[in-house]
């Protein structure tokens, strides 16, 4: 089948920051060379920093000079026998492939070598309430199960009956219109406004912004994007953060792995973007929002008046108001004749999530207050969930009682115990003992951790349940915490639970 050609932008004036000295404590924003078409699939952020930085009550003016920068398109012309609106508003954000942009040296460095299939490589439909108070984000892996629209190619003229395909060859084959299209059929939810943003945009506007802040619970490493991360807390730049959301190799979740890391990414530029003093600065405003802008394409509906009224609406948006799920998945290998392995939604717990977005509900568990008394000190990230973790404690000291106060701490952090401390063997231990199979060794580093200067001892044949013994240099327990936290009906995480202390 050819490939239609993909509509060219029209040309429009560049909107160039004025040259200032970069305020104290901040760092200067290595120039690139813009882009003409989108690209790459994380750009999602960026049209998500788009309404973000609205937020500042930023002039009138100011949003006006910067919209001669965003490339227009109407994916929605022609369309008929679309799904009701609801309350709020929807957004398809829309990241693509193509690599015929990219200088020879960051497809090196970044390794964005390869033939691009000119199709969406990330897809995210995102709700905005009503009352502006909550953004929900839902992920839809690219390699869903999608029966494309009878359509006719607007290049060739050829017309195609509907026909099975994967969700991101939808813009392969008829380019927005046809994405909005395979979308809104999916999910029965009515598009509003269409972002399309490329990878040049997304590392200037993460420099701009001063970087952002990601914590791993385990060392990342892909030789496929070169991303190599050890465990902590780090500060990404644009490159790395680039690395880091488009990176499928890392754990054997893949694409829906990498899903949840983008949208733990997102989560943290909003952070950024909100905290920084980005929205109250109209010069680094400027600078961000010319970087966002200047390689985006939008629907002609998305423009000054919209961007503003969002913006202000949303101007003490953070990341605990946005929340974050994926598709429910039903059958994550789905085999299609001539097609291969797709991602086949739940129908029933899909249909549900989507009706929720119409009827403008949180997908979020709501969340209890906290209990009076201090403030409890931030969790460490761990990779294995506390409930997930078996736990017998025993005494190695002559303290009575200390087996009891240490089996209470880690129930209270989340640790499945047996509510029975015992004795140890040996009542002068000096360092606390954690014993285990080498088969849970995920799961022993996840208590060692809630248990700081605690020895690890590998037992084989030891099973699943992991063996305490407190020593005499046990002073607390420490509060752990998964890297994932995906809670309720759809699996939903909300910015603040994914985003660094």
């Amino acid at each position: 089948m050819p490939t239609p050609q993909r509509p060219q932008r029209p040309p429009h004036p560049r909107t160039t920051p004025p040259r200032r000295r970069a305020p104290q404590g901040t760092r200067p924003v290595r120039p690139r060379k813009q882009d003409e078409r989108p690209r790459w699939g994380m750009r999602v952020a960026t049209g998500l920093s788009v309404l973000v930085l609205g937020a500042g009550g930023i002039g009138h003016a100011v949003v006006s000079s910067l919209e001669g920068g965003i490339g227009r398109v109407d994916p929605f012309k022609d369309m008929k026998n679309r799904p009701q609106g609801g309350h709020g508003t929807n957004l398809l954000l829309v990241g693509t492939d193509g690599r015929d942009t990219i200088t020879k040296a960051e497809k090196k460095k970044y390794k964005l070598g390869g033939a691009p299939c000119h199709c969406t490589d990330t897809m995210m439909l995102v709700h905005l309430s009503a009352d502006r108070q909550r953004a929900s984000v839902v992920s839809l892996p690219r390699d869903s199960y999608a029966e494309m629209p009878a359509h006719t190619d607007r290049t060739t003229g050829k017309h195609h009956e509907s026909h099975p395909v994967k969700l991101n060859a939808a813009y392969a084959e008829g380019g927005p219109t046809l994405t909005v299209r395979t979308v809104e059929d999916m999910t029965g939810v009515k598009v509003d406004h269409y972002l399309e943003v490329d990878f040049t945009s997304f590392m200037k506007t993460v420099d701009a912004v001063g970087g952002v802040k990601i914590c791993t619970a385990r060392p990342m490493k892909d030789s496929y994007t070169g991303l190599n991360l050890p465990a902590g807390t780090h500060e990404l730049d644009g490159g790395q953060a680039l690395q880091y959301v488009r990176s499928r190799h890392v754990d054997v979740a893949s694409d829906l792995g990498r899903m949840e890391r983008q949208q733990k990414f997102v989560a943290a530029l909003i952070k950024q973007a909100t905290g920084s003093g980005v929205l109250l600065n109209p010069v680094r405003f400027q600078q961000v929002a010319a970087s966002a802008l200047g390689s985006v394409r939008a629907d002609t509906g998305f423009g000054t008046e919209q961007m503003l009224a969002l913006g202000k609406a949303m101007k003490d948006f953070g990341p605990a108001s946005a929340e974050f799920a994926s598709v429910p998945i039903g059958n994550p290998s789905f085999l299609v004749k001539g097609i291969g392995s797709t991602v086949q939604w739940d129908a029933k717990k899909s249909k549900k999530l989507f009706q929720a977005l119409r009827e403008d509900k949180p997908l979020a568990p709501a969340k209890p207050k906290p209990a009076a008394g201090p403030e409890q000190p931030p969790a460490t990230l761990v990779d294995v969930a506390p409930k997930e973790v078996r736990v017998q404690v025993y005494n190695g000291t002559p303290k009575d009682g200390l087996g009891g106060t240490v089996d209470e701490a880690l129930r209270a952090t989340g640790f499945t115990t047996n509510e029975a401390p015992l004795n140890g063997e040996l009542r002068d231990l000096k360092r606390t003992l954690v014993e285990y199979d080498p088969r849970w060794d995920r799961s022993a580093k996840s208590l060692a951790t809630a248990l700081p200067g605690s020895e690890l001892k590998a037992v084989k044949g030891q099973g699943p349940q992991m063996k305490v013994t407190v020593g005499s240099d046990f002073t607390k327990v420490q509060r752990v915490k998964a890297e994932s936290r995906q809670t309720g009906e759809f699996s939903t995480v909300t910015g603040d639970e994914v985003v660094c202390p």
